[in-house]
């Protein structure tokens, strides 16, 4: 098998490809020869030596990589109900930038056929994000007004689609012209192109009474502005921190971040219980020993996918060998939708 390889953190320069023994597989795993793997911004920080959980759960060297879609090429003594040669999707605590991945079978869902091995890809990692914030968190209803930023990237595109689904009013958010139409395409009800005009004098326009659920990944650019404008009873739902690297950066601005961190804004809870919202976060890596849970999201899902209510997520295609060029995509912030590496027969 070959497989991408950081040794430490840094540039693009620290993604290696190398070759190494095919993995034995425990009772419970399954061992997927990949077609196309998923590519998240969350695997740029883990290069970058930022990721927390990475350096809890694995450490260095590591190979990045959540999701991954292909062909079962074997299975544990445990496993029952995959056959050898089935078409699947995989989720992995990282690990997924390989030719062969190894998953728990408790993460292994057959792919419907409404899915390409691409798209496939694409799917899990964004869309597990979308509902965990939305039902879990946000706990969204039919008339909710939903404020997406990042709209046009993997996760923001996914929680439009999922938070109409829901039933609520839907506004994204982008920060370039050419985002605005994709934004529209997943059925945001209103889009607000930052460069274009003040980002929070048009989310009081669409909703002068506040939002229900605000999702931001932003960090500090936006955290203040996203909790003043929710609605009383409204939730702050937090999933990552992007502006805290700077766009196009490979390695990280240790100066800089140190300032953002500064600026970030605290959460007093006595004014939270008196203004009557919520901040809430997540890191979805941590989530793994919730199988109930991934369960019951993934049936939700895949189920909108098989009904026609949940489209495939759009994808930007690039070879195993190309994952530099993968990861820049990712950090020039242009990106629409989903990356994803593909992986010869």
């Amino acid at each position: 098998m070959k497989r991408v390889v950081v040794s430490s953190p840094g540039g693009h320069d620290r993604l290696r490809i190398e070759e190494a023994p095919r993995p034995s597989l425990k009772p419970s795993e399954v061992l997927i020869e990949s077609r196309a793997i998923g590519v998240n911004f969350a695997d740029v920080v883990v290069r970058m030596g930022l990721y927390e959980s990475a350096k809890e759960y694995v450490g260095w060297p590591i190979t990045p990589g959540f999701e991954c879609a292909g062909v079962v090429s074997a299975v544990g003594s445990d496993v029952s109900g995959l056959n050898v040669g089935a078409e699947v999707i995989g989720l992995s605590r990282f690990g997924a930038y390989a030719t062969h991945v190894v998953a728990d079978r408790g993460f292994v869902i057959e792919k419907p056929r409404e899915l390409g091995f691409e798209e496939g890809a694409a799917f899990f990692v964004a869309h597990l994000t979308a509902w965990y914030a939305l039902r879990e968190l946000g706990n969204v209803r039919p008339g909710h007004r939903v404020l997406v930023h990042s709209a046009a990237g993997g996760v923001g595109s996914a929680l439009v689609r999922v938070a109409k689904i829901l039933g609520a009013f839907v506004v994204g958010v982008v920060g370039a012209p050419h985002k605005v139409s994709a934004v529209k395409e997943s059925g945001a009800d209103a889009v607000i192109d930052k460069s274009a005009e003040p980002l929070w004098s048009a989310a009081e326009r669409h909703s002068p009474k506040g939002y229900n659920v605000v999702l931001d990944a932003n960090g500090v650019e936006t955290l203040r502005g996203s909790y003043d404008h929710l609605a009383p009873t409204g939730r702050l739902v937090v999933y990552g921190a992007h502006t805290m690297l700077k766009r196009g950066a490979q390695r990280p601005n240790w100066p800089m971040l140190a300032v953002q961190f500064l600026r970030t804004p605290r959460f007093n809870p006595l004014a939270l219980t008196n203004e009557n919202k919520s901040v809430m976060a997540f890191n979805l890596s941590y989530l793994f020993e919730e199988r109930e849970l991934f369960a019951h999201a993934a049936g939700e899902l895949l189920g909108w996918v098989r009904a026609g209510r949940l489209a495939p997520p759009q994808v930007q295609a690039f070879p195993f060998e190309d994952v530099a060029r993968a990861h820049a995509a990712l950090e020039s912030g242009a990106s629409v939708g989903r990356v994803v590496l593909t992986v010869p027969k």
